[in-house]
């Protein structure tokens, strides 16, 4: 019956645990060679050897230091990495993924709405030859020179994909929520404002924020 537990005679144990340290396939073919049992499978001495608690000192993982049984090995012409089909697919020494897109290109960022410009300055984290930055900022750098810190630019017609410099104003980092609005501040918010109210909106805020500044910075 299928899932029933085999049975073993002393003898057939006494061999058993004797030679329980053999590789599975080996263990199996020397039990058989020794004892006619042909209702003995490999799975059947593997689960018999768990059962007992019979180590092997086998663990299936790679140990540090060792060496693949393959390492250096080429494969024959046609045949795996060698397969016409596999090399058409295979990077070539100087190639470059399909999907790299090099200093110029531009794509907008799903997250924030801003514009991501590709420069042809190299990446301080990857090391790669170009990186990425928010165009208008880059761009208000180019003409105005670094951002002070605790800075940051505002987009002054809400356009986000308008990254001309001259759309784009430093103001402090702290006065971003006083543009918010909001109901519990009674204040439309900057975005949502009417092109004609948006420099009343900003010179409302910046004022406050002067205000707070004075004031310690508190409350």
């Amino acid at each position: 019956m299928r899932g029933a537990r085999i049975s073993y005679s002393a003898e057939e144990m006494a061999w058993l645990e004797a030679n329980r340290l053999m590789v599975i396939s080996d263990y199996h073919r020397a039990f058989v060679d020794e004892f006619p049992r042909e209702d003995v499978r490999a799975h059947n001495l593997h689960q018999l050897r768990n059962r007992m608690g019979w180590k092997t000192g086998r663990t299936g993982q790679f140990v540090k230091g060792h060496v693949s049984h393959n390492h250096g090995v080429k494969c024959a012409p046609g045949v795996g990495g060698n397969h016409p089909n596999a090399r058409r697919t295979q990077f070539k020494a100087g190639a470059l993924p399909h999907n790299t897109r090099g200093a110029g290109h531009e794509r907008i960022d799903t997250k924030d709405g801003y514009v991501v410009l590709i420069v042809d300055e190299t990446n301080p984290w990857t090391g790669a030859a170009t990186r990425p930055v928010h165009k208008h900022r880059w761009l208000w750098e180019q003409t105005h020179g670094p951002l002070p810190d605790g800075m940051v630019l505002k987009c002054l017609d809400g356009d986000t994909t308008n990254t001309d410099p001259s759309n784009w104003e430093p103001i402090p980092r702290g006065l971003l929520p006083r543009l918010n609005g909001g109901r519990h501040k009674r204040r439309i918010a900057y975005d949502a404002a009417a092109p004609e109210l948006k420099p009343t909106i900003m010179a409302l805020a910046k004022l406050e924020h002067r205000v707070w500044e004075k004031q310690g910075g508190a409350g």
